[in-house]
C-alpha cells in the first residue's frame, strides 16, 4: 500500500495536541514583567511538515505567557520609510512563496484589530519619521507561518514593522525604541533564518538533513557571539563571519537579529538559545533576551 503524503498533516497532527494548550495559556499581567525580546528562524511552509521543529515552536511560546499584542519585523518585508502592516482584524495573508502545495495557499491566519498596538510604535519612533501604515497589506510568511505555530487561535493582536535598512546600527536604535512595548506585555519578535544559503543548499542536504560546513561555522560563531553578548562582533558579521557570503549571500534573514538585540534590556548581555538544529542544513537557532 501507497502512504499518500498530505501537505500539512504535521501541523494537523501539532493543533490537535498543542491547540487546547493554546487555548488555555495564561494571558499575561503586568505582574509577569516585561516579555522577552526574541530572534526566531521562521521556516517557510515546511515548516508545517516539521513535526520536530512545530513542537519546538510551540513548546517554546507556551513557556510564556500569552502576549497583549505581538509586533514582529520580518526578513521578507524590506521597506522604507518604515512602514506597519493594516491594523485592521483579519488582513490576508501575504502568500509569498511559490512552489508549495495548493493548501498552503489557502491558509489563513485572522488576528484581532491592532489599532492601539499602532498608535503604540507611531508614538514611540523618532520624531520626524514618517510612519506609513499599509492598509491592504498583511502579515507575510515570515510572520503568519510561525506565529501560525506559536499561537495556532491567531487571537492575539498583530502588527508587522517593516525592515528599512541593512545598517545594523540602525537596527539597534530601533529596536531601543521599541523597547518600552515589552513591558505592556508586547512580544518584540525579529524573524529570520540564522542561515540562509538556499543557492548553495542541495537536495542531498535536504534529505538527510546535514548542516554544510558555511552553515554549521556560522551558527557556531553567532551562538558563541551571542553567549558573550558580542554586539559589535555581530554587527561586523559581514567581515568577520565564518561561513560568509555562503552563509546570507543577501544579508535580510540576519538583520532582524539586530531589532531584537535593540529591544532587550542590555544588548550587550548573554542571549538565551531557545531551539538550535538544522532544517534543510539551515541553522535554525532562535534565541531570546530579557
Amino acid at each position: 500500500m501507497v502512504t499518500v503524503h498530505q501537505p500539512g498533516a504535521a501541523y494537523d497532527a501539532f493543533l490537535r495536541a498543542a491547540g487546547p494548550a493554546s487555548a488555555a495559556q495564561p494571558r499575561w499581567t503586568p505582574a509577569d514583567g516585561p516579555l522577552p525580546s526574541i530572534y526566531l528562524s521562521h521556516g517557510a511552509p515546511p515548516l508545517f511538515d516539521d513535526a520536530v521543529f512545530l513542537r519546538e515552536l510551540g513548546d517554546w511560546a507556551l513557556r510564556m505567557p500569552k502576549p497583549r499584542a505581538i509586533l514582529i519585523v520580518s526578513a521578507h518585508w524590506e521597506h522604507a520609510p518604515l512602514s506597519l502592516s493594516s491594523a485592521a482584524a483579519a488582513p490576508t495573508p501575504v502568500y509569498d512563496f511559490g512552489g508549495f502545495a495548493r493548501r498552503f495557499f489557502t491558509m489563513r491566519y485572522d488576528t484581532p484589530d491592532a489599532h492601539d498596538l499602532a498608535a503604540r510604535v507611531a508614538a514611540l519612533v523618532p520624531d520626524g519619521t514618517d510612519l506609513h501604515e499599509h492598509r491592504s497589506r498583511g502579515l507575510d510568511h515570515g510572520a503568519w507561518v510561525p506565529l501560525k505555530v506559536m499561537y495556532p487561535h491567531a487571537d492575539v493582536p498583530t502588527l508587522q514593522l517593516s525592515l528599512p535598512t541593512a545598517d545594523p546600527g540602525a537596527l539597534l536604535a530601533l529596536g531601543a525604541r521599541l523597547r518600552p512595548l515589552r513591558e505592556e506585555g508586547v512580544l518584540v519578535i525579529g524573524s529570520g533564518f540564522l542561515t540562509h544559503g538556499l543557492p548553495f543548499v542541495t537536495s542531498a542536504m535536504v534529505t538527510r538533513n546535514e548542516a554544510p560546513g558555511w552553515s554549521a561555522e556560522f551558527d557556531a560563531w553567532a551562538a558563541d557571539a551571542l553567549a558573550r553578548g558580542a554586539v559589535d562582533e555581530l554587527a561586523a558579521y559581514a567581515d568577520r563571519a565564518p561561513g560568509m557570503p555562503y552563509a546570507h549571500p543577501t544579508v535580510e534573514h540576519f538583520l532582524p537579529l539586530f531589532v531584537t538585540l535593540g529591544a532587550a534590556a542590555d544588548p550587550a548581555a548573554a542571549a538565551t538559545t531557545q531551539i538550535e538544529g538544522y532544517m534543510w542544513g539551515l541553522s535554525k537557532r532562535s534565541f531570546s533576551l530579557a
